[in-house]
């Protein structure tokens, strides 16, 4: 094989796509496109696989078709279940937040997560001064200074005096 690696992965890739896999005892084209695939060699000289698809009758073709219908229609309610088990695990964490201009707040010490195990989490207290938008204030911390940017109030949380 050698260097001519790059020129086999198309038909590796083919035998991938086309070979029924053990969970789903079906090959990925047929997911994709709900029938198997041909080879253009099939087409000319026939093969056993052709040969014993084409001996099913009209009646066993409308029975297949109704089949990936319902496969269709399992996978989609599949689907639905599974974003609705994500859109509740969502609304579980999620805690709408109001606050009102003048209370004082908690903000994260890095939105993005990168603190140490023991290091704080949150400071402050810091004042609410402008709502910028719905879910984003300008804060003044304990000196009266403006800090530079806006927060989200996803990164506040009420501090109680």
């Amino acid at each position: 094989m050698g260097k001519d690696w790059v020129e086999e992965i198309p038909s590796v890739l083919w035998a991938y796509r086309t070979t029924p896999h053990t969970a789903t005892q079906e090959s990925a084209f047929s997911l994709v496109y709900g029938s198997e695939a041909i080879l253009l060699v099939e087409i000319g000289q026939p093969s056993a696989r052709i040969k014993a698809y084409e001996d099913i009758e009209e009646g066993a073709r409308a029975q297949e078709l109704d089949l990936i219908e319902e496969r269709r229609e399992k996978e989609a309610r599949r689907m639905e279940a599974y974003r609705a088990r994500v859109m509740r695990a969502y609304n579980r964490k999620f805690k709408p937040r109001e606050f009102q201009e003048g209370e004082f707040v908690l903000k994260r010490v890095n939105p993005a997560g990168e603190v140490g195990k023991l290091d704080a989490r949150w400071e402050g207290p810091y004042k609410l001064i402008r709502k910028v938008s719905a879910n984003t204030w300008y804060l003044q911390d304990g000196q009266g200074r403006l800090l530079k940017r806006p927060w989200n109030v996803l990164h506040l949380k009420k501090y109680f005096v």
